[in-house]
């Protein structure tokens, strides 16, 4: 539903020229919904002046586009339009290339001009891409491309210097882009067009390439650091983490393949342990950690012991934990403030179970989103755990795919989950009975790999669906969908 004002709004922009025009005779308390309609209808003339004359000292996209009194779409959770993205920074760069904000339809007090152009919290969903929408991929190239384009086009219009804009963006880079986007941060410096990254996210860089790109990053304005198959091995991430560990206001860090199995010590590789958990006790504001794929095997006391503030978010997804390693976790005084937890491929059929529910015990009151994908967790351990596991009364997503669970056990949990009344989505597996001939226990990959039988499959579908509608419960999502954008991020929680 649309309020009457939204309303008026669109068709104001119905004529485009006609509103432009108009802009200097609205009220600025307009300007907010005139963006979002804009921006949503893909008025690409009205937005660029919109950004041209933006009467505020901030523009923030995670503001605008999200659900409001006069529209209930969020256009934060949709892949951004280009035409609309183009528009925004076209008239970003005619602002800075103006002596005057606003002078070409209203004059703007100096006092009122743009100062930050907020940017960040655009939908990352990692899905190919759509012809008319614009990835983070693209997002960071088009805003690295305007800070060039600016430092190399010279002087502005005479008059007053072009009041500085601060450009806060999230950005991805690769190999391929790195040159690109290293250009783009050296440009911004001295800039009026200043580039300040909330969240990086590099993939597959080299270990010289990292350190370079995090050396020109702002410390003040870095949230996240995300170093994603970069297969660093701790003497690397040893090479790399005092740079991170300079960004002091940093609140999540995910790393991952960080190899530091007591097993097999060696004195190097004892050494660059040691340094980097030196490191580690340096964050002051940590509360994300995500070491996927590490090997943590007998060491998760010695990371989680040098934090200077419990985590909220932490994520150990197939780091070969062993049962001291879950005990001291659920002893460590972050079990009391996890909001967010993901064990997924360690698994916890045997020895691991008990203290995987004394964990789950200690983290009931705060738990969220709990993520146990390929955890070998059949029937009967879950049966074991379901009494510790509605007693997070707060916990919204629960993931199980990829464990071998029975429709009979799904059932049980469906019943039990009742009594969660903030559970919104559960992941599930595909129910051992739609498998023909599975080995026993069967191996995770075997789950993910194997052929299921649909007509069983789909009369699965149909009873749960008949047991949420019985229970009341149609309004939360059993899926076997892993690749839907179910989990949340954490900033998000």
């Amino acid at each position: 539903m649309h309020t009457l004002v939204f309303l008026s709004t669109r068709q104001v922009l119905q004529c485009q020229p006609a509103a432009c025009q108009a802009l200097p005779l609205l009220p600025r308390e307009l300007f907010p919904l005139l963006f979002k309609v804009a921006f949503m209808d893909k008025k690409t003339v009205v937005l660029r002046e919109l950004v041209h004359t933006w009467p505020f000292p901030l523009l923030s996209f995670q503001q605008l586009l999200q659900e409001c009194a006069h529209c209930s779409r969020a256009l934060l959770q949709e892949r951004p339009s280009t035409e609309s993205m183009q528009a925004v920074i076209l008239g970003l760069t005619a602002r800075l290339h103006t002596s005057e904000p606003g002078a070409s339809t209203q004059p703007l007090c100096r006092k009122h001009a743009l100062r930050v152009l907020d940017m960040t919290g655009l939908l990352d969903d990692g899905v190919e891409q759509d012809p008319g929408t614009m990835s983070m991929w693209d997002c960071t190239a088009a805003v690295a491309r305007t800070c060039i384009a600016q430092q190399q086009g010279g002087a502005a219009e005479p008059g007053p210097a072009p009041i500085p804009v601060e450009v806060r963006v999230d950005l991805r880079v690769n190999r391929a882009s790195y040159a690109f986007l290293r250009e783009a941060l050296r440009s911004s410096v001295g800039s009026p067009l200043r580039l300040c990254c909330r969240d990086l996210r590099a993939e597959d860089l080299p270990m010289r390439n990292t350190v370079a790109l995090l050396q020109l990053l702002d410390a003040g304005c870095l949230r996240r650091v995300d170093l994603r198959f970069n297969n660093l091995g701790l003497r690397g991430l040893s090479v790399i983490i005092p740079h991170v560990a300079r960004f002091q206001h940093l609140a999540s860090l995910r790393l991952h393949y960080v190899h530091g199995d007591s097993r097999q010590p060696s004195v190097d590789g004892e050494d660059n342990f040691r340094y980097f958990l030196a490191q580690m006790g340096r964050f002051t504001c940590l509360r994300e950690l995500s070491m996927g794929s590490s090997l943590l095997s007998g060491r998760l006391d010695q990371l989680l012991s040098t934090l200077q503030s419990p985590l909220e978010s932490l994520e150990l997804a197939f780091c070969a934990l062993l049962p001291e390693d879950l005990r001291f976790l659920a002893r460590s005084p972050h079990a009391a403030h996890l909001k967010k937890l993901d064990l997924s491929g360690n698994d916890l059929s045997g020895s691991q179970l008990a203290p995987f529910q004394g964990l789950l015990q200690a983290s009931a009151a705060t738990l969220l989103h709990l993520e146990l994908t390929e955890c070998q967790l059949a029937d009967t351990q879950l049966l074991a755990t379901l009494p510790i596991l509605t007693q997070c009364a707060s916990l919204r997503y629960l993931g199980l795919y990829g464990n071998p669970l029975s429709m009979a056990g799904l059932k049980e949990l469906l019943q039990d989950s009742v009594a969660q009344a903030e559970l919104r989505t559960v992941v599930h597996p595909f129910p051992v009975d739609c498998y023909e001939g599975l080995p026993w226990p069967p191996p995770a990959s075997v789950l993910l790999e194997a052929s299921i039988n649909e007509e069983k499959f789909a009369r699965v579908e149909a009873e749960l669906h008949q047991l949420l509608l019985a229970s009341g419960r149609a309004h939360v999502l059993w899926t076997t969908d892993i690749y839907g954008r179910l989990a949340a991020d954490y900033f998000s929680l």
